[in-house]
């Protein structure tokens, strides 16, 4: 099995949700951002999302959209981020990471050579925001045979005629956009999230994780109990962002996850 079957697993047996989390490698520079990523696990997340830095992140509201920024202006790199996942890899060998980003980073570094290297770094999924299953052949066929998971969006216009063909191929989890916009914009209504996750579970086996306008553990707490796993991004990038230095950076992003964790796993007791 792999990272994110068996830790999905092991979070069914136990009876709970997932907690999610995104940031963005590099922000705000290589060493506190590394920092962060290797604290997360102990401060309560479960699967880690890490962000590929790119200028054009045009599924993301002004939060992220400004990580990726950041970052790119410290200098961070497809190879960079690599080696970040290869140090976080020496310290853990449980936590799912999961690269998450855009398709044009990944073209630059030449697929091939990107599926092998991040095989090797020890990823295990990847989320590719701008490319639809129709272009499977371009990366997702190539990380399923190295045995990294692809995991698809699927949003609120997502219909029943389509999504079988957003979810074939799909592996590792499924992530629903709970809201027809930008990241950190706006939060969707529980009785929307209920109809979408059951929706969702009438197609699919894949655990279902929900993400997108998620900034508070209570609002965590009630996702958790519809869904399988909850994503949390911009809330913990705005720590970063609002941070005078690296190290009040760190805590302001693992006290945040802490506080999300708590909700989570004490939201089905």
């Amino acid at each position: 099995m792999s990272r994110l079957q068996t830790r999905f697993a092991e979070l069914k047996q136990e009876g709970r949700a997932a907690l999610v989390t995104f940031v963005t490698a590099g922000d705000p520079s290589y060493d506190t951002s590394l920092a962060i990523l290797k604290g997360l696990p102990k401060a309560g997340a479960d699967v880690i999302e890490l962000g590929m830095p790119f200028t054009d992140p045009m599924a993301d509201g002004p939060a992220i959209q400004l990580a990726n920024l950041r970052a790119l202006a410290g200098k961070q790199n497809m190879l960079k981020t690599l080696q970040m996942v290869r140090e976080f890899r020496r310290d853990d060998a449980h936590t799912p990471l999961v690269l998450m980003g855009y398709f044009n980073p990944i073209h630059h570094y030449g697929v091939a050579r990107f599926v092998e290297d991040a095989k090797a770094a020890g990823v295990d999924g990847l989320i590719v925001v701008d490319l639809p299953p129709e272009h499977n052949e371009d990366l997702c066929d190539p990380a399923q045979a190295a045995g990294i998971d692809f995991i698809r969006l699927t949003t609120p216009t997502t219909g029943d005629a389509r999504l079988p063909t957003v979810l074939e191929g799909s592996s590792g989890f499924v992530y629903y956009v709970s809201v027809a916009g930008v990241t950190g914009a706006g939060s969707a209504t529980v009785e929307h999230v209920e109809q979408a996750v059951a929706r969702l579970k009438r197609h699919t086996d894949l655990p279902v994780c929900v993400g997108f306008g998620i900034r508070s553990p209570e609002h965590a707490a009630t996702i958790a109990r519809l869904a399988d796993g909850v994503v949390v991004g911009s809330a913990l990038i705005d720590r970063i962002a609002k941070a005078d230095s690296g190290e009040q950076a760190i805590d302001g992003v693992l006290g945040l996850c802490r506080e999300l964790a708590d909700g989570v796993r004490g939201a089905r007791r």
